[in-house]
C-alpha cells in the first residue's frame, strides 16, 4: 500500500520531506525494501538540498619498523575516512536495513524450493521454523485447498500460504512433472477435474477451506461452465459432503450445513401453512368498487407447491403463514439467514418473522424484510441482520426468539418486469412456487474464497458468456451455505505487490488493473478476517476519479502494526452480496 504523508522537521538540518512507500519482491509478492535504492532508512526519502560531508579519520601514530611504515604507507593510499552518515542514526538506520536486506534476500530465496531439491530441513524452516515472522496463529492445523494453483493468482497464494504457516493442497488438472516443478516441495497436489465430482474427494479431505483460482483456457461457452461454473459447484458440493460425513461420525451434524424449515414435495407437506388476508386501513368507499382479492395454496399436479392470487383492494394483501416446528436442539440464533428455491412471475414479496414467547404470541414482535423474485426459478438469501422491525422502538430480531414465518403479497412497490413488447403486466396477481425453505449456517470465518472477475481486459465479442458463467459460480457459491467471500479484481498485472493503495467498492465501477500479488495477498488475508465473510467486492489500485464522478467508497490506507488493511476495508461494505 502507499500513502503520502508529510512530517514537520524539528531543525533546520533535519530531513524536509518524507514520502513513505515500499517496493514488492516480484516473485513472492511481498513487501520489501530496495536495498539499491538510494532512499533512507524506512523508505523515507530525504530533501535534494541535503549534503553529504565527510570526516577524515585521524589515525593515532606510534614508533614504527620499516615494513610496518610501508604497511601504513599502503593503507593510507585507501584514504580511510566517515562520512556523516555513517554516524547520523539515519545512517546506521541504513546500514542496519541493508543487513536485513540480505538476511531476508536469502531467506526469500527458500519461497522457490523445487521437489528437485534434495535438503528436508528446508522446509522445516519454511513452514515453521523461527525464521517465519509471518506465521499466522493456528495456521499449522489449518489446511487450505488451493484450486488452481499454477495459474497466476495460484502461485503466488500458494507460497504465500507457506510462508505463513498453512499446509496447502493443490488441485491440479495433470500431476506431470512440469506442473511438479512449478509448486514447492511442500505442497500436497492432488489431480483432478472441477467438472468431474468423482475426482474431487481426495482433494477436499482433510482440508478446512478452499481457495478457488482456476479459470478456464478458453472462451468456449461448454469450457466456461465446466470451469467457472459448474466447477464451483463440484467443489462445494463435495466440500459439504465431507463436512457432513465428519459430523456423522461425530454423530452429529455440520456447522455448514443447512437447517430445512420446510420442503414442499407432496400435499402432506403444505399442511400447517394458512392463508390470510387484509388490509392496512379501511377505505370504505373504494371498497365498493374495487375487485377484491383472493389467495391459495395448492399442490399442483405437476408436483408444485403454488402460492397465487390476486389484490385488488386499495391497501389489501394476501399472507401464507406457518408456525415454526426445528428439530430438537436447534434455535436459529445458530443460523445467520433464510434461503429459498422459488419461481413464479418475478414478484417481490415480504419476509415477516413472528419473534417472542411462543406460548403467548400477545407479547410477540414482528420484523420484515423483502424478498424480490425473478422469473423462473432462483434462490434468494436473506440474512437475519435486514429484517427490521415494524415497530421502531422495538429491540433489534433476536432469531432465537422467532416462532412464525409469513410470506406476505401486497400490490404496492411491484415493478414491471422485462417481457415482450406489447405484454400487458397486471401487478396485482402473483404467483411464487415453492420448493424449499432453509437457514443458512452461520460462522466467524468464510470457508470458500472464490477469484472471479469484473469482466476488465475480455474482448467485448465474449465478455458476455464469461461474465455470465462467472455469476453463475458465485451464485452457486452462496447458495451452497458456506462462509464464502467472493474477489473480484480488475484487470490483473504481473508486477509487485503492496506498491499502491486499493479501492474495493461494491457494484461493478471499477476501471483500474491490479496486480497478482495484492490478489493473493487479499486471498490469504480473508482466510481468518471476520469482516471478509459472505461479502463480494470489486477491488483494483486507486485512481483519481473526475469531478463528480467519485466513484468508490473507500481506499485503503496504510497497513497497521499487524499489516490489516483488509478489516477497515471491508467492514463498510455491505454483507450477504
Amino acid at each position: 500500500m502507499a500513502l503520502a504523508s508529510k512530517i514537520s522537521p524539528s531543525s533546520p538540518n533535519q530531513y524536509q520531506k518524507w514520502n513513505l512507500h515500499s517496493s514488492s519482491s516480484k516473485l513472492l509478492g511481498l513487501s520489501l525494501f530496495n536495498p539499491n535504492s538510494s532512499d533512507l532508512h524506512l523508505g523515507c526519502r530525504r530533501d535534494p538540498s541535503y549534503r553529504r560531508r565527510t570526516v577524515p579519520l585521524a589515525l593515532p601514530r606510534c614508533e614504527i619498523t620499516d615494513n610496518e611504515k610501508k604497511e601504513e604507507e599502503t593503507k593510507q593510499q585507501s584514504s580511510v575516512s566517515l562520512i556523516l552518515d555513517d554516524v547520523n542514526p539515519v545512517g546506521l538506520g541504513r546500514k542496519s536495513r541493508q543487513i536485513f536486506d540480505e538476511v531476508w534476500r536469502k531467506f526469500s530465496g527458500l519461497g522457490q524450493i523445487s521437489r528437485t531439491r534434495t535438503d528436508e530441513s528446508l522446509d522445516t524452516v519454511l513452514i515453521r521454523g523461527p525464521m517465519c515472522e509471518f506465521t499466522v496463529p493456528g495456521a499449522q492445523d489449518t489446511t487450505v485447498l488451493v484450486v488452481g494453483a499454477t495459474s497466476r493468482i495460484g502461485r503466488i497464494v500458494v507460497r504465500k500460504l507457506m510462508l505463513r504457516g498453512y499446509k496447502v493442497k493443490a488441485l491440479v488438472r495433470k500431476s506431470d512433472q512440469e506442473v511438479i516443478d512449478m509448486l514447492p516441495r511442500s505442497v500436497s497436489i492432488v489431480a483432478g477435474d472441477v467438472g468431474e465430482p468423482s475426482t474431487l474427494k481426495a482433494a477436499v479431505e482433510g482440508c478446512n477451506k478452499i481457495i478457488y483460482c482456476a479459470t478456464a483456457r478458453s472462451s468456449i461457452t461448454g469450457d466456461l461452465n465446466r470451469v467457472d461454473y459448474q466447477g464451483v459447484y463440484n467443489i462445494t458440493k463435495t466440500f459439504q459432503d465431507y463436512n457432513n460425513k465428519l459430523a456423522q461420525l461425530r454423530a452429529g451434524k455440520s456447522s455448514k450445513s443447512k437447517l430445512l424449515l420446510a420442503k414442499f414435495k407432496s400435499a402432506e407437506s403444505l399442511n400447517g401453512w394458512e392463508v390470510r388476508q387484509g388490509t392496512y386501513f379501511q377505505d370504505v368507499v373504494a371498497a365498493k368498487y374495487d375487485g377484491g382479492m383472493d389467495a391459495k395454496f395448492e399442490f399442483t399436479e405437476t408436483g408444485n407447491a403454488v402460492f397465487s392470487g390476486y389484490v385488488f383492494t386499495r391497501g389489501g394483501y394476501v399472507e401464507l403463514s406457518k408456525k415454526l416446528s426445528l428439530p430438537l436442539g436447534f434455535t436459529l440464533d445458530r443460523y445467520d439467514g433464510l434461503v429459498l428455491s422459488v419461481g413464479g412471475n418475478g414478484r417481490s414479496f415480504i419476509l415477516i418473522l413472528e419473534a417472542g414467547p411462543s406460548a403467548d404470541t400477545s407479547q410477540s414482535k414482528f420484523y420484515f424484510a423483502r424478498m424480490t423474485t425473478k422469473v423462473g426459478f432462483c434462490r434468494v438469501r436473506v440474512p437475519f441482520s435486514s429484517f427490521r422491525a415494524v415497530k421502531p422502538d422495538d429491540p433489534p430480531l433476536d432469531p432465537f426468539l422467532v416462532h412464525t414465518l409469513t410470506i406476505r403479497f401486497e400490490p404496492r412497490r411491484q415493478r414491471a418486469i422485462e417481457g415482450p413488447s406489447g405484454t400487458n403486466q397486471d401487478l396485482r396477481s402473483f404467483k411464487l412456487i415453492m420448493e424449499y425453505i432453509k437457514a443458512l449456517p452461520t460462522g466467524q470465518e468464510t470457508d470458500f474464497i472464490l477469484v472471479s472477475c469484473t469482466g476488465l481486459g475480455i474482448e467485448p465479442n465474449r465478455r458476455e458468456q464469461v461474465l455470465k458463467a462467472k455469476r453463475a459460480g458465485e451464485e452457486s457459491l452462496r447458495r451452497s451455505g458456506l462462509g464464502y467471500t467472493i474477489v473480484r479484481p480488475g484487470l490483473l498485472q504481473e508486477e509487485p505487490g503492496g506498491q499502491r493503495a486499493l479501492i474495493f467498492d461494491q457494484g461493478n465501477r471499477i476501471s483500474q488493473g491490479i496486480s497478482c500479488a495484492d490478489v493473493a495477498d487479499i486471498c490469504v488475508k480473508a482466510l481468518h478476517d471476520s469482516t471478509a465473510r459472505n461479502k463480494s467486492f470489486d477491488v483494483c489500485y486507486e485512481y483519481v476519479a473526475e469531478q463528480g464522478k467519485e466513484l468508490y467508497e473507500l481506499v485503503a490506507h496504510l497497513p497497521d502494526k499487524a499489516n490489516n488493511y483488509l478489516t477497515p476495508a471491508l467492514s463498510i461494505l455491505e454483507k450477504n452480496t
